[in-house]
């Protein structure tokens, strides 16, 4: 149970209390960062957790509220980080400051330990505190101020929660098959399908939409252990970063599979678009270009040749920082369903220049193979499921 006992600490107690009640063993961590002392009551002071920042408790300590929530965030994750082991769950409350200050913990957790964050801002864009993680977030209704009959009931909602998947623990995970990260938009559907339909039950196949959070959440899993090899086969997150979709994964995307070497096996699907809103959220400076509305709240805009060759130079140096085994393969006849004859993205002259700039820009020879099929036709995942097969000899 992680707050600022400082200002909160009657709701701190209040829901420790509750999941205590339920047999649970509750830890409550202070995370204060005001001059005066918190009240007494919790189990680690913040002068412990503050101690654990890689310079010191001084540099929580500042004295400047900003600073101090942000030193204090990251002491709290190296806290937190170093005892995983005993962690069954973490509930936390607060307001803006307060879940800025404890999401970075939960979202370093592995998947899979319960977190629930009461939190004032939880009914806003909650995407910067819940990242890739699976952090479930409550809105708190009524200020974490005080003890009311509106948070009461709240707080008492998050308290059971919590404790009940800390009781009962999680169901049985399929462990027992290999795990296999396969991302997926609408456009390359076919495709991914009849992968899985190859794979069958020898493995565990978990499906990512490439919607930002879906590749964001692919490479936390695979930071985690808990994928063992990875067909990216929808890398259209990489188009949004470039020209400014909605839907990016950020500059990170694909480190972690550096990182860790796992076998994985990549393509270019719906890298002919830039995913937007509704039509009305369209940047001006985008005006005149070819689009498709998708439907009311997703605009589709196609990428021009400078962008797909730009695209392509992006993945090349990414490629070339892997330290497994991988193939990437470049769909010759469409990179997703509007990418064909008679489809509004079809542009033959926009796709070469995707497939001539991660040729040329791949060091070594071999990795890059032309498949001279679309993405979702059968032949394709047919040369995708070998693909991965040969990666993991």
């Amino acid at each position: 149970m992680i707050g600022t006992r400082d200002t909160k600490h009657a709701e701190i107690d209040f829901v420790a209390d509750l999941v205590a009640a339920t047999g649970v063993a509750v830890c409550r961590i202070d995370v204060s960062t005001g001059p005066g002392p918190a009240p007494a009551g919790g189990d680690v002071s913040a002068a412990e957790v503050a101690a654990h920042h890689p310079d010191g408790a001084a540099a929580v300590f500042t004295g400047d509220r900003g600073s101090a929530v942000a030193a204090m965030a990251l002491a709290l994750r190296v806290f937190l980080l170093a005892r995983a082991d005993d962690v069954a769950g973490v509930l936390g409350l607060g307001g803006s400051g307060g879940t800025a200050l404890v999401t970075p913990a939960m979202r370093a957790l592995p998947v899979g330990v319960p977190k629930v964050m009461v939190s004032t801002v939880a009914s806003g864009d909650t995407a910067p505190y819940v990242g890739a993680s699976d952090i479930a977030m409550l809105y708190a209704v009524t200020d974490v101020a005080g003890l009311n009959r509106i948070s009461r009931v709240v707080l008492g909602n998050a308290a059971h929660m919590l404790a009940g998947a800390v009781a009962a623990g999680p169901p049985p995970a399929g462990t027992d098959r290999p795990a296999v990260g396969l991302t997926m938009f609408g456009v390359t559907t076919p495709c991914v399908t009849r992968v899985r339909e190859l794979l069958g039950d020898e493995v565990d196949a978990l499906v990512f939409h490439a919607t930002g959070s879906g590749g964001a959440s692919l490479e936390k899993l695979v930071d985690d252990g808990l994928v063992d090899s990875v067909l990216d086969l929808t890398t259209t997150e990489v188009a949004d970063l470039l020209v400014g979709g909605v839907m990016a994964a950020g500059e990170v995307r694909l480190d972690a599979i550096a990182r860790t070497g796992v076998p994985w096996v990549g393509s270019c699907g719906a890298l002919d678009m830039v995913n937007f809103g509704a039509v009305a959220t369209v940047p001006d400076r985008f005006a005149g270009r070819l689009r498709y509305e998708h439907n009311a709240n997703v605009t589709l805009m196609r990428t021009t040749v400078e962008e797909n060759r730009a695209i392509g130079e992006w993945l090349a140096r990414k490629l070339n920082t892997f330290t497994g085994r991988w193939l990437f393969l470049l769909p010759l006849g469409g990179v997703s369903a509007l990418d064909m004859p008679g489809q509004a993205f079809h542009d033959p002259e926009a796709d070469a220049a995707l497939f001539a700039a991660i040729e040329s820009g791949v060091a070594g020879t071999g990795r890059v193979r032309r498949i001279p099929h679309h993405v979702n036709d059968p032949e394709f995942a047919d040369a995708v499921l070998a693909a991965w097969r040969e990666v993991q000899e």
